[in-house]
């Protein structure tokens, strides 16, 4: 197996918690705000799975305002003010507090970084903006360059023509265990981040490792 010195990561879940926006609202929302956000998440990655089912590639951000309706909806409902101000918040999302640690750590000793996402590419770069990762990725790559959402295969892709190494040379972070499972049929050297705790979903497409956040990635032995 090849030495692994190239890392890509998921961003959404995986960087950056998508669950911040809410939590930055939450008392304008009320006592349901983290049932909402969590329907909020469900919903859009649903999304992004009959979009790419149905080949009817859209923006990720279109989807996330969709989500945020049906979310509110189901919770009793959001004043359009808030909605907004969720939407925005979701452009600047907070990163996980060992992130930025981990990726210095691991660009420190040579590694090449990069982000794998479904994001819209201004979105991505807002986020990195926002949570002051600028300078720690060698890559940023968008399913956009793809016209597809993962898991489709076109996606991960993108990572070994950017780096020009095969699948088994690239560790593939994410704390979405489908996202996993598709890059682990994909052929990356996968690393669920499962940092709730959460029962395997997919035990016929296993990750190479599971770790409960991303702290653990700079000493562990591929």
């Amino acid at each position: 197996m090849p030495a692994i010195n190239h890392y890509v990561f998921d961003a959404y879940g995986t960087l950056f918690d998508v669950h911040s926006a809410a939590n930055r609202y939450a008392a304008e929302i009320g006592p349901q705000w983290e049932r909402m956000s969590q329907i909020w998440r469900t919903k859009h990655l649903e999304y992004t799975w009959i979009h790419a089912a149905t080949d009817r590639h859209t923006a990720f951000w279109t989807l996330a305002r969709r989500s945020l309706d049906f979310a509110a909806a189901s919770t009793g409902g959001l004043s359009d003010e808030l909605k907004s101000k969720l939407m925005s918040a979701y452009r600047t999302l907070g990163a996980y507090p060992e992130v930025k640690a981990t990726l210095t750590a691991l660009q420190a000793r040579g590694a090449k970084l990069a982000i794998l996402t479904n994001g819209d590419p201004d979105m991505i770069d807002e986020a990195i903006k926002g949570a002051h990762l600028e300078g720690l990725f060698d890559a940023v790559l968008t399913v956009h360059e793809a016209g597809v959402f993962k898991p489709h295969a076109r996606v991960y892709k993108l990572a070994i023509d950017r780096f020009d190494v095969v699948p088994a040379a690239i560790s593939f972070q994410s704390s979405n265990r489908w996202d996993i499972a598709g890059g682990q049929v994909f052929g990356f050297r996968t690393v669920w981040i499962n940092r709730t705790g959460v029962p395997d979903e997919y035990p016929d497409m296993p990750p190479a490792h599971t770790i409960t956040d991303l702290t653990a990635l700079v000493g562990l032995s591929h």
